[in-house]
């Protein structure tokens, strides 16, 4: 299995266990009685599961699975597959801190975290295709 697709895939296990982390504090919040500004992590543990683990996991796997480009960049290009990890993981943190921080504390003008994050994750799906299109081929 090549690096990358191991770091995409151990990435993704995090964020799928900080997602079913937050799903439990939010099924738990009412029968504790604490407080419901745990609420704010509603889009947090959402985007964990959904591009944290399920689409981080299909990439990595994508990456290691999907047939050679070529001899010579049998994977695509590996400097774009770096560039889409580090993209979709700083899309990620920026979200996990932003859009908390947006609802907590509106008049702080911390809404450029949620429009950086968008942008970086939209980035990372790009590469991701741009990549990985090549591949895509009748045999």
């Amino acid at each position: 299995m090549p690096t990358l697709s191991r770091w995409f895939i151990k990435l993704g296990m995090l964020y799928f266990v900080g997602g079913l982390t937050m799903a439990a504090l939010l099924l738990a919040q009412p029968v504790m009685g604490w407080s419901a500004s745990l609420q704010v992590l509603r889009p947090v543990y959402l985007h964990f599961l959904f591009i944290g683990w399920v689409t981080q996991i299909i990439m990595g796997v994508g990456y290691w699975m999907f047939p050679k480009y070529s001899k010579e960049k049998p994977r695509g290009r590996e400097w774009l597959g770096w560039a889409v990890l580090v993209l979709l993981n700083i899309g990620m943190v920026l979200r996990a801190i932003g859009e908390p921080a947006v609802v907590l504390a509106p008049q702080a003008g911390l809404g450029w975290m949620l429009a950086a994050a968008s942008l970086f994750l939209l980035l990372a799906g790009w590469g991701f295709i741009i990549n990985t299109w090549g591949r895509i081929k009748e045999r």
